[in-house]
């Protein structure tokens, strides 16, 4: 090809028709094609008839999405996470918790956009996604993220964070699980525990224990207060939360000092933990106790059964995903909402052995 001949299009590659296009078939304004498509009642019949004639002449098809950002809204609601996608999709948390979500998005006719952190930060997510308001996992108030979303205008609801009576959250009884199951595991008779925790994060150091893992915290010093005892005299370890990570911590807990009871702060660590167990042939409940925080539905079908917290995870998601179509439809809020949690004892945990005789039930 010479170089003043004129490049050839690409086969297969055609521009996509647009609204101007379609004026000009029809020999009408780009106003009244929009009209044709999004208020018919102010057209002709005849006029809109030749419009969407015209239109299927050229195979155009309106652009939803930006007639929808146009007006305000894109029947859209996001879930912002704190974690990408992979490691999300893992945790059967979510899939619980996601189910709740996407049960009102159906009711109410939405989709549901899945917005993890870009680049590995959920701020530069947030004005890639085009939803009408997020659900916002696993963050503080006081987080740049949120003090985003305010100057956007977008409505929003935090979910495992902490209570603050201008936004709007939702929260289950951390403290109350944890007390629990820690009394459950001290009445049993242990005193060498260890804690396998969810890891926190690099903010830890600087701000401390937050949200629901100080929740947590607070309540198992309570159970360990009333048990005469204190926080630094159980071994507590953070640990990522997966089914992995529950198994190594476990094999290093097993091969120094091992406790005769591992409390985690999630089922998918105590999966991992009773993983390690088994493959380090020690017997649970008899040689050693374990309990999850959770009450996933492997839980009650796993064998040894896990005795475990139950929180309403489903109930959860729905509550929040309720909570923000009350904000995006600009109704009066219920600003915090607080869900229950329950102990569910089930195999995995047993009396210790006393000075008298053997374990016992």
């Amino acid at each position: 090809m010479s170089a003043t001949s004129p490049e050839k299009e690409p086969r297969g590659l055609k521009a996509r028709p647009t609204a101007s296009d379609v004026a000009k078939a029809a020999g009408v304004s780009r106003s009244a094609v929009s009209f044709a498509f999004n208020s018919p009642d102010k057209l002709s019949a005849a006029t809109r008839d030749r419009i969407l004639a015209a239109a299927q002449e050229l195979s155009y098809v309106p652009n939803t999405l930006a007639r929808m950002l146009k007006a305000g809204q894109t029947q859209s609601l996001g879930v912002l996470l704190p974690q990408n996608l992979a490691r999300v999709m893992e945790n059967p948390y979510y899939a619980r918790f996601l189910t709740g979500v996407g049960q009102v998005c159906d009711e109410q006719g939405y989709t549901m956009l899945l917005t993890p952190p870009l680049r590995d930060s959920m701020l530069k997510a947030i004005p890639y996604a085009a939803v009408d308001g997020f659900v916002v996992c696993g963050l503080e108030h006081d987080r740049g993220e949120v003090a985003e979303l305010r100057r956007r205008g977008i409505p929003f609801v935090l979910v495992d964070s902490s209570p603050r009576e201008d936004v709007s959250s939702v929260d289950v009884d951390d403290e109350g699980g944890a007390y629990e199951v820690m009394k459950h595991v001290l009445d049993l008779g242990h005193r060498r525990i260890a804690v396998l925790s969810i890891d926190p994060g690099p903010e830890v150091a600087e701000r401390g224990y937050r949200g629901p893992i100080a929740r947590r915290m607070t309540g198992i010093g309570r159970a360990l207060d009333d048990a005469g005892m204190r926080l630094e005299d159980i071994a507590f370890v953070e640990v990522p939360v997966t089914r992995m990570d529950g198994f190594r911590a476990t094999k290093a807990l097993m091969a120094q000092d091992p406790p005769t009871a591992i409390v985690t702060m999630s089922d998918i660590l105590a999966f991992g933990a009773l993983d390690a167990l088994h493959d380090l042939k020690i017997s649970v409940p008899d040689d050693i106790t374990v309990t999850g925080y959770d009450d996933l539905p492997e839980s009650s079908w796993m064998r040894p059964r896990l005795t475990t917290v139950r929180q309403a995870i489903t109930t959860k998601g729905r509550t929040a995903a309720d909570l923000l179509f009350s904000a995006i439809r600009g109704e009066d809020q219920h600003p915090h909402q607080l869900l229950g949690t329950h102990l569910i004892v089930r195999d995995s945990t047993a009396r210790t052995e006393t000075p008298g005789g053997p374990a016992s039930r």
